[in-house]
Parts: structure tokens; C-alpha cells; sequence
């Protein structure tokens, strides 16, 4: 994986649009760059706009959301309202971009982010939602967010410290490092779980005791069962006895209710028979004067409704009189108006003739009228549809339509002939033809246009690429003696060096005796012959350490010139890779220029190559001329419909007149509304009047046919009712009818009578019947009171609930005695099979588990630990041939230790190195920790974030050598963060960062 490109906007101090291309110059000749400016001036922004296109994280604040941005002040710039970061890399998967942008809506509210993704190969937007894209880059990179971190940005100081501190504490910083707290928080579960497994187990057991301890012995639950059959047995006996003396209880009872029934139905009946007497007294006298005369009951009510309906008829003959005159009346009215009308009197026989013959002429005339106006509307809608396209402001008199369309006419020939004389070379007999001719030729001009552009930019890329390889002729011309002389200068000093080491070895092999005589002392025995006297002790010769100094010297020489001639080499070669692409670039694009300019002489034969400006004036004259002939078509055509129109008008103006004469006539015979709603209604009038007359006239010999027929039937009804009224005491019928009920009066009456007596029937027919049965249970009484047979009771009670009561202590221990037998032995099976399933659990707390997770951690990060060291001592070959690390052993310091090859394998502690031995250890632990992260996945794109200045000059030069060197052997791009000034005399390219007075930082890139 490789950044290309960084693109960003408005992120924290960096305000506006900042782009960092890194497949550009001066990225291209030079990979390894420093990021450099003062403390807040947004170093670190770089890589956290990394970070957050990618995958939505900050290394320093974590997942970025709205309510972080709000609540934290981070990201967006101050005073900013938008903010994007856009990453371009490149995987094995292709080539992509991934961004990540916020914006605030009208109200100045922060919206939530949005996040894409966009395949640059096929130049599509990769169809996701938001929340997946940190998962998609993932993918594509074949990193995790955690991995990313800990592979492309690297963070030294923690490995600087890792080096050196004591086991309990590096394992720490591992765990933080690699992240392996997942191991800890394994050996902790484990622990855990056989814990609450063996804790369930332990409880049951200790269940098990306490029910071992409740339950009875063989001899005691033996008793205690022939004891429970015992007092069962007695139990009988006393139940039957007080079931035999609380039925007399019972009896006793019932007897007394009995009683107490009778004195309550007694009191009843009496008070029934008193209820029936004051009815009698209150309704008897008119119900038996009723039920006299109840069998004419019928005859009366006969008289008196025919009576009634009499006095009704005479009424309504009375009405029916009034109306016959009022409908004469009426008649005359009608016969009036419409005389009025017709001008011309009617009778009742020529009435509704004369009134259709009138309305039919009406009719008629209006009709001849709404044809002329139909006529009318018909030529005035096809005369506005054939004018249409002349905007005429339409008049109803059609004179001025006329002299409208004149008008046209005259405009329209003026016009015609001015553009004739513009277009005098054409011929316009047949002007869709020229007008075809005209669009053929602005198209095929356009595309001579674009061929003769794409030629032109064909010419523009050779320039540039000539213009490129010129730059680097010039840049890489002094370089090749330059290399010479470096290469001849590291001869010499490597031979320098070597000799120098040859003359410290050989003064170290052939070391004489005169060297330890400053080690001799009185007394003490000399290591070569035993003396105790050491006469040449004294006056040792003074030891020359110049060749000390002379090899250091020998070494920083070399290694400056080493690095010189690495850094000017990958320029050299990086200069020399591009100009074999320029040069192959120039030849393709040479080839597409011929081609092209092959194809347009081919396809463009009337035309010349030409500048931008003569293409589009061409191009402006041809459409010219076709919208002038488009003009003159519709000029063309408006005087032709003009002309046409004028006799459409004529014929118009023809209608308009006889429209006039036929309105003239009908307003002379009927100048009222609708005729026809006046005929009907004329229709309606006179045909209701008439059948209202014949209905009446009717009416009236019915009603007094009816009169005579009701009058005779009460004359007879009045003489067969006078006659046996007379015999019931009645002088007249109106006397008899106001004895006479109403009949659902009277059935009201005669109901709650018949209730009255029936309910007297009943309450002696059930005085009788209790009487009776009371006799029969004072037969079976006995002569105990109640109270006795009551103590008797409670007495035997009393000793069976003590009976009772024993018999369900004896059964509740038996009971308790069966249940405990039962748990016990299912808690057993079910320590059984727990001890089973426990068993994985044990074994597993045995191999990983301790309560604080130690155990499997301390096993993982070991493992990891060796791992992690071999992949460092793999890196650190690559840097530096000297040292190997080590884990310690068991009688060393818990620092890791560094095995010196330059001193025959000594074993020395990482806290005994230098200031620049620690940096080269400590990065190649940083970059093993990279190449674990990454895996199998290549990265190509490396930045160190690390604090230079606490590094001696010499000791950066080292550093500086080993990056430039790291840079070299493996085409990665390496980014430097620091502060450090020297570091600008050393890495010529840069992203300085520089701030102003507002608190705001700019980008400027050098090289």
C-alpha cells in the first residue's frame, strides 16, 4: 500500500486548500522528506487527515462524530464552515481515493459527516453507506485502523523505551504496543470460569450436607409412621359422632326457621287480603258497571265513531266547495296571460294549439340565430388556428381583423426582401435543402475543430515532455562525477578505515609485557611469573589513544561520504528511471500526433489546420447564414397565411350581418327568456287547473253519497240501542257511554284484580303446606337443647384437631424425610454431570488461567516478544551489521540485551548503548512492529513521528544515514516529523509548515 496524494481543507490550525502530490517533483527524485515547522503549527495534522479519510479516526481522539467535533473544538478550523480530507493510494487492488467532509447547514448547525470511496481505475463511486467505508478500506488495503497505526506511522519513543525498561514493564508496553490485551483478558475468563463453575459445585455439596443432616434415622421415621397409622385410626370414630350430633343441631335450626317463616307468610296473607279489599272499595263499583253493558260495548263504540265521522264529512264537503270556485278563478287568470302573449284571445279548446303554434315560430328564429352564431364560431376558431403564428390581437368586428392582416402583409414583403438581398448568393427556390447543406457543413467544420484541438494537445504534451527532459539533463548532468568522485573518495576512506582497524587489532594481538606493568602492585604476585617485586613497575611508557581518535575521525568520514554518494545516487537513478519514461511517453505521443495529423488531412480535406479563434468564427458565419434563412422561411410564411386569411374574414363579416337581421325578427315577436321553459310551464299550469276541477267535482259527489249511507246507519244503530239501554236503567246512549271503560282501562282493572286474589290463594295454599312439615320435624327432635348439643360438638372438635394436628406434624416429617431423599440424590446427579463438563474448564485454568490473566499473557507476549526480535534483527542487518538483539536471560538485567558482533558476541544491555546505537535499535523495532502489523501486506508509504531533538549531531547524522539507506534499499517513502533545523541541511525536500498571527498554519513544499 502506497499514498499518492493528500488533499485536504480547513482541519484544525491548517486553513483552505492544502495538497501534498507525492507523484510529483520534488517527491519524485527524492522519497525521503521532513515534515518540519514549530510546535502547533499542525505536524501531526498530516497524519491525522490520514487517519480520519480512511477510516474516521484521530490516533489522538478516536472515532470522530458530529457531537465529538461540537463538544471537543476539533477538526474543523475556527470560524470555518466546511472541512474535507481526501487520501489517494494505491493497493494491490488498484488504485483509489477515500473521503471523508462535514459542512454546516443555513441555520449554522454542524450536519452529520459523509464518507466515499471511488475506484480511480474505472473512474466510478463505490456504491456504500458511510458507515462502511472504514471497513471497505480495510479491504482494499488489507490493514485494520490498529494496524495501520502501528505499520505506516510509526511512534519511536515508545520503543526507545521499551529497550530498556525491566520485564513486568515491558510487558506492559508489548501489550500497548501490539495490542495483545486480548491474551490477559483470556487467562482472566479462564480463571473465571473454572471458578464459577467449581463455586456452583461447592454450594451444592454444602447443600448436600445440610440435608444429610435433617434427614430422620431408620428407627426414628419407623416410629414416627406407626404413630401417624395410630392417630389416623382414632380419628374415625370422632367424625361420625359429631357428624350425628350436628345434623340435630342442624335439625333444631330448621325447626326454628320454620317457625319464623310461618309468622312472616301469616303477616303476608293478611296483608293481601287487606290489599284486595281496598280495590274493591276503589274500582268495584265502575268495573261492575262496565261489565253491564260490556256485551254492547261494541254498538256503542260504533255510534259514537260514526257520529264523529259525520260532523268530519260535512266538513270536507264544505272545503271541496271553496275549492271549485277557487280553480275558476284561476282559469280565468291563465286564459289572460296568455291572450297577452299571443296577441290573440284562447278559449279552453284552442288553448294549448294556439300556445305551441306561437312557440314553434319562436323557436325557429332562435334557432336560424344559433346556427349563425355556430357558423361564426367555426370560422372564427379556424381563423385564429390558421393565423396562430401571427400574434394577432383578435377584434370581433371583422373590418379590422382585415386591415390587421393587411398590415401584416405589407411588414412581411419588406422584411423578405431585405434578408434576399443577405442571402443573394444563395439559391432559396429550395431553401430546406440549402438550410441541409448549411447544418452538413457546421457539423463536419466542428469536428475538424476538435481533431485540429486534439492535435494541439498532442503538441503541448511534447513540449512538456521536452521541457521535463531538458530540466533533467541539467539537474543529473554533473551527477555521474560526482558519483565517480564519491566512489573513489569511499574507496579510500574504506581502505583508511580498514587499515586503521588492522593496526588496532594487530596492536591488540601483539601486545608485550610493558602493558601490564601499570597493573603491577607490591606484595602481589605477577601473573606471568609469581614475583612479588616488580622493580619495572614505576615509569610505564604513557599509552597512545591517537589511534583511537584517528578511527572515529575514519568512520564519520566514511559514513558521510556513504551517505552523500546513497542520496546522490537515488537521485541519479530516480532521474535516469524518469527520463526513460519521458522518452518512452515522447515516442508514443510523437506516433498519436502523426497519426492525428495523418487522420485530418484524411478526413478534412477542404480544411487547413488553424488557430482556435478562425475555427469558431467559421463556425459563427455558417450559423449565421442558416438562422437568416430560417428568418426569411418564417417571414415566407406569415405573409402566406396573411393573404389566405383575408377571404376567411370576408366570409366571417357575411355571417356577422345575416346573424343581425334574424335578431332583428325574433326580438320583434318574443323579446321574454327561454320560450320553451314558458310553454311547458304555460302546459303545466293549464293541465293541473283542469284535472284539479274534474278531481273536485268528483270529490264532492262521493263525500255526499257517503253522508247519506253514514246517516241512515246511526239512525238504526240509535233504535236498537234505545231499546235494550231502556231495560239496563239507561235513559240514552250518551248515559251508557260514560259507564263504558276503555278497553285497556278495563283490562288493567280487571288484571290487577284477578293478581290481588290469586296472590291471597297462594300465600294460605303455603301456610298450609309449613304448617304440615313443621309438624313432621318436631316428630324427630330430641329433648337436648341446642347449647348442649352445641358443647358436645365443640368438645369432640377440639379432640380431633388435636388428633389432626398430630397427624400432619407425623406426615410433614415423613413427607420432608421423602423430598430431602429425592433432592439429595438429584443434586448428585447433577454434580455428576457438572463435574463432567467442569472438566475442560479445569484443565484450561491449569494451562492459561490465573486471576489477573498473567500466566497466558506473559506466554503470548513472549511469543510475540521472539517474533517481534527476530523481525527487528532482520531489519536491523539491513541498517547495521554490529549488533543483534536478544531476550535477557536468567542471570542478566530485565532489559533487553544487544549482542555486539564487532566484539566477538559480547552480550551487552541496551541501557550501556548510545544515544544513536538506542535510535537504530529502537527503529528497527518500529519497523518490525510494522512489518507484524502489516503481514503479508507491502507498505510503501512510512511516517516516523519522533522527537530528533534529543539526538546529538553525530548521532543524527547516523539516523540520518540509516533512513537515507533504509529510503534507498526499499523505494519506500519516508516522512520525518520534527523541528529539528539541521535536519533542513540534510533532507533537501520538506513540508514546511509556518504560521501567522491569527493562529492560523500554510503548507509549502520544498525541494
Amino acid at each position: 500500500m502506497k499514498i499518492l496524494k493528500i488533499e485536504f481543507e480547513n482541519i484544525n490550525s491548517l486553513r483552505g486548500l492544502q495538497k501534498i502530490d507525492f507523484t510529483k517533483s520534488p517527491f519524485v527524485a527524492s522519497s525521503l522528506f521532513a515534515i518540519t515547522g514549530p510546535t502547533g503549527s499542525g505536524k501531526s495534522t498530516i497524519l491525522d487527515v490520514i487517519c480520519l479519510a480512511l477510516f474516521n479516526h484521530v490516533p489522538r481522539l478516536g472515532k470522530i462524530t458530529k457531537n465529538e467535533i461540537i463538544s471537543k473544538g476539533a477538526i474543523l478550523t475556527r470560524n470555518q464552515k466546511e472541512a474535507f480530507t481526501k487520501v489517494t493510494y494505491q493497493s494491490k487492488e488498484g488504485l483509489f481515493s477515500s473521503q471523508w467532509s462535514i459542512s454546516t447547514n443555513r441555520n449554522g448547525n454542524l450536519r452529520d459527516y459523509e464518507m466515499e470511496i471511488s475506484n480511480l481505475t474505472t473512474g466510478k463511486l463505490i456504491d456504500l453507506k458511510k458507515s462502511d467505508v472504514p471497513a471497505k478500506n480495510e479491504t482494499l488495503i488489507g490493514l485494520s485502523y490498529n494496524q495501520f497505526i502501528k505499520a505506516a506511522l510509526l511512534a519511536q519513543g515508545e520503543f526507545a523505551q521499551f529497550l530498556k525498561v525491566n520485564k513486568a514493564e515491558r510487558g506492559a508496553l508489548l501489550e500497548k504496543i501490539t495490542g495483545t490485551g486480548i491474551y490477559r483478558q483470556l487467562g482472566i475468563k479462564a480463571f473465571e470460569k473454572n471458578r464459577d463453575a467449581g463455586k456452583e459445585i461447592l454450594q451444592q455439596q454444602q447443600e448436600i450436607n445440610i440435608i444429610q443432616k435433617s434427614l430422620l434415622n431408620d428407627e426414628d421415621y419407623a416410629e414416627i409412621s406407626t404413630r401417624y397409622k395410630e392417630k389416623q385410626a382414632a380419628c374415625q370414630p370422632l367424625e361420625k359422632e359429631i357428624q350425628k350430633l350436628s345434623k340435630f343441631v342442624e335439625l333444631k335450626q330448621e325447626i326454628q326457621q320454620q317457625k319464623n317463616t310461618i309468622t312472616k307468610i301469616s303477616s303476608e296473607k293478611n296483608q293481601a287480603e287487606e290489599n284486595l279489599n281496598q280495590f274493591a272499595n276503589h274500582n268495584g263499583k265502575s268495573l261492575i258497571a262496565h261489565e253491564n253493558i260490556q256485551q254492547y260495548a261494541g254498538d256503542l263504540r260504533n255510534w259514537k265513531l260514526n257520529t264523529e265521522n259525520l260532523n268530519a264529512l260535512s266538513k270536507e264537503i264544505t272545503e271541496i266547495e271553496t275549492s271549485i270556485t277557487e280553480n275558476k278563478e284561476a282559469f280565468t287568470k291563465l286564459y289572460t296571460e296568455v291572450s297577452s302573449l299571443l296577441r290573440s284571445e284562447v278559449s279552453v279548446n284552442d288553448f294549448e294549439a294556439k300556445l305551441d303554434a306561437f312557440t314553434a315560430k319562436v323557436q325557429e328564429l332562435e334557432e336560424a340565430r344559433k346556427e349563425k352564431g355556430r357558423e361564426y364560431s367555426k370560422l372564427v376558431d379556424e381563423f385564429k388556428l390558421k393565423t396562430i403564428d401571427l400574434n394577432l390581437n383578435f377584434r370581433k368586428n371583422p373590418e379590422e381583423n382585415i386591415l390587421q392582416l393587411q398590415a401584416i402583409i405589407n411588414s412581411a414583403t419588406n422584411t423578405i426582401k431585405k434578408y434576399e438581398a443577405e442571402l443573394g448568393n444563395l439559391n432559396l427556390s429550395n431553401s430546406e435543402a440549402v438550410k441541409q447543406q448549411l447544418k452538413e457543413k457546421i457539423e463536419q467544420t466542428r469536428k475538424a475543430q476538435k481533431a485540429n484541438a486534439k492535435i494541439d494537445e498532442s503538441d503541448k504534451e511534447l513540449k512538456r515532455i521536452a521541457s521535463e527532459k531538458d530540466t533533467i539533463k541539467k539537474e543529473s548532468e554533473t551527477l555521474p562525477q560526482q558519483i565517480k568522485e564519491l566512489k573513489t573518495q569511499v574507496q579510500f576512506k574504506e581502505k583508511e578505515f580498514e587499515n586503521l582497524e588492522l593496526q588496532k587489532k594487530n596492536q591488540l594481538l601483539e601486545a608485550k609485557l610493558e602493558e601490564l606493568r601499570p597493573n603491577l602492585n607490591d606484595n602481589e604476585p605477577c601473573p606471568l611469573c609469581g614475583a612479588t617485586h616488580h622493580p619495572f613497575a614505576e615509569h610505564t611508557p604513557e599509552k597512545d589513544n591517537r589511534l583511537d581518535e584517528r578511527i572515529a575521525l575514519a568512520r564519520k568520514e566514511l559514513q558521510v561520504n556513504l551517505s552523500n554518494l546513497t542520496k546522490i545516487q537515488a537521485n541519479f537513478n530516480n532521474f535516469q528511471s524518469r527520463f526513460k519514461v519521458l522518452e518512452n511517453q515522447e515516442q508514443q505521443w510523437k506516433t498519436i500526433s502523426e497519426e492525428k495529423r495523418t487522420a485530418f488531412k484524411t478526413t478534412f480535406k477542404g480544411f487547413d489546420f488553424a488557430t482556435e479563434a478562425i475555427w469558431e468564427t467559421k463556425i459563427a458565419k455558417l450559423n449565421q447564414q442558416f438562422e437568416c434563412i430560417e428568418k426569411w422561411e418564417k417571414e415566407q410564411k406569415r405573409s402566406e397565411i396573411a393573404k389566405n386569411a383575408i377571404p376567411e374574414m370576408e366570409r366571417t363579416k357575411a355571417v356577422v350581418n345575416k346573424g343581425r337581421e334574424i335578431a332583428s325578427k325574433l326580438k320583434d315577436l318574443y323579446a321574454g327568456d327561454d320560450i320553451s321553459a314558458k310553454n311547458r310551464e304555460y302546459h303545466r299550469r293549464f293541465t293541473e287547473l283542469k284535472q284539479q276541477n274534474e278531481y273536485s267535482l268528483k270529490q264532492r259527489e262521493n263525500l255526499k253519497t257517503r253522508f247519506q249511507k253514514l246517516t241512515s246507519e246511526i239512525a238504526s244503530l240509535e233504535t236498537q240501542l234505545n231499546t235494550v239501554l231502556l231495560e239496563k236503567g239507561y235513559s240514552n246512549i250518551p248515559q251508557a257511554l260514560n259507564d263504558l271503560l276503555p278497553e285497556k282501562d278495563y283490562l288493567s282493572l280487571r288484571d290487577k284484580r284477578d293478581k290481588l286474589q290469586q296472590e291471597v290463594s297462594k300465600l294460605k295454599t303455603s301456610l298450609q303446606v309449613l304448617q304440615e312439615q313443621l309438624s313432621e320435624k318436631q316428630k324427630l327432635d330430641i329433648e337436648e337443647s341446642t347449647a348442649e348439643l352445641q358443647q358436645q360438638v365443640s368438645e369432640k372438635r377440639q379432640k380431633l384437631t388435636e388428633l389432626n394436628d398430630a397427624c400432619k406434624e407425623f406426615h410433614r416429617q415423613l413427607q420432608n424425610q421423602k423430598e430431602n431423599l429425592e433432592k439429595l440424590d438429584k443434586i448428585k446427579r447433577e454434580i455428576a454431570d457438572k463435574e463432567k463438563q467442569i472438566k475442560r474448564w479445569r484443565l484450561l485454568d491449569e494451562l492459561i488461567g490465573d486471576a489477573r490473566g498473567r500466566k497466558f499473557n506473559e506466554f503470548a507476549q513472549d511469543l510475540t516478544l521472539s517474533q517481534l526480535i527476530a523481525l527487528a534483527n532482520k531489519r536491523l542487518a539491513e541498517l547495521n551489521d554490529r549488533y543483534i538483539i536478544d531476550k535477557p536471560t536468567g542471570d542478566e538485567d530485565d532489559g533487553l540485551v544487544a549482542i555486539d558482533e564487532h566484539m566477538g558476541g559480547q552480550r551487552r544491555s541496551v541501557k550501556t548503548l548510545s544515544g544513536g546505537e538506542t535510535f537504530i535499535l529502537s527503529l528497527s523495532m518500529a519497523l518490525a512492529l510494522s512489518d507484524l502489523a502489516s503481514k503479508n501486506v507491502e507498505i510503501n508509504s512510512l511516517f516516523i513521528d519522533e522527537g530528533f531533538g534529543t539526538l546529538d549531531p553525530e548521532t543524527l547524522d547516523q539516523t540520518l544515514d540509516t533512513l537515507e539507506k533504509l529510503q534507498a534499499e526499499s523505494s519506500k517513502t519516508i516522512g520525518i516529523i520534527s523541528h529539528v533545523d539541521s535536519l533542513k541541511e540534510r533532507i533537501a525536500t520538506q513540508i514546511k509548515l509556518t504560521r501567522n498571527g491569527q493562529g492560523y498554519s500554510s503548507i509549502e513544499i520544498k525541494g
